[in-house]
């Protein structure tokens, strides 16, 4: 019996100490995600791809847009390239807590359930959620006109959460902000939410036959994303965001996509 009980105390002791080593080794990574940046010499970058005038791919098939003007801009500043991954929306979450990217810069909206899967930078840009109707439309102006009619929203959005604050209104939603703007110009849909921005330069470059009926209806900080325990990264970012802000870059950036004056500054 003596044997056994001291056979068991060696392999306790050993499985204690193989998990403090696992926690050392854990906590060793967390703070040195810039280190491993600039070692790789790239900033990943996880978005869309799909979503003008933020991030797209132009006549060229090379990635374009207000977000990747600002990523590149921070990965030169950074020392490093830009590596764009393009990902569905709802699995760029997923895709930064399993390191398929360093950084999220494709239009995320900071808010507190998703501070619980990622820290945030500050604000990149401030803009906010409108309704869009048809042109022949006159029915719909305020967000208490969407009840009952048939809403369209990209799922895990706040707009999402928007449209589903009306009781009544009958919400669809949709993966990708081409197929609901679709079927709004189809007459499939009575309405749809978006960002101002994103929609004022749709409507104006493609022509469509809708048109912003609302004021903006929230106001939405949007925030690049990294994995938790990221603190290096996040401080970094938002030093380089300031600097970008400060010598006018961010400004020119923006006015080049947007022909406006930031809500930010």
């Amino acid at each position: 019996m003596k044997r056994l009980f001291q056979v068991g105390t060696i392999l306790l002791l050993l499985i204690a100490v193989s998990a403090c080593g696992d926690n050392k080794a854990s906590g060793s990574d967390k703070g040195n995600s810039l280190t491993k940046i600039k070692e790789s010499g790239e900033l990943r970058v996880g978005f869309e791809g799909t979503y003008p005038p933020f991030n797209f791919i132009d006549d060229n098939d090379e990635y374009t847009g207000f977000d990747v003007d600002i990523a590149n801009e921070l990965a030169e500043r950074i020392g490093v390239e830009t590596k764009f991954v393009a990902t569905k929306w709802d699995s760029l979450i997923g895709g930064i807590k399993a390191n398929k990217f360093d950084v999220i810069i494709g239009q995320m909206t900071v808010t507190e359930e998703r501070k619980k899967s990622v820290d945030f930078t500050e604000p990149y840009v401030v803009t906010g959620s409108v309704l869009i109707t048809r042109e022949d439309r006159d029915d719909i102006a305020v967000l208490d006109d969407i009840k009952d009619k048939k809403v369209g929203v990209g799922g895990g959005t706040t707009f999402e959460e928007v449209a589903n604050s009306v009781d009544g209104a009958d919400v669809i939603l949709y993966k990708a902000v081409t197929d609901y703007i679709q079927d709004l110009t189809n007459d499939r849909l009575d309405v749809i939410i978006n960002d101002q921005l994103l929609m004022s330069y749709n409507i104006k470059e493609e022509g469509l036959p809708i048109k912003i009926v609302s004021d903006i209806l929230n106001k939405d900080e949007i925030g690049m994303a990294v994995k938790k325990d990221s603190d290096d990264l996040v401080e970094k970012l938002n030093k380089e965001l300031t600097s970008m802000k400060e010598d006018g870059t961010y400004e020119e950036i923006y006015k080049r996509w947007f022909d406006s004056e930031p809500l930010i500054k």
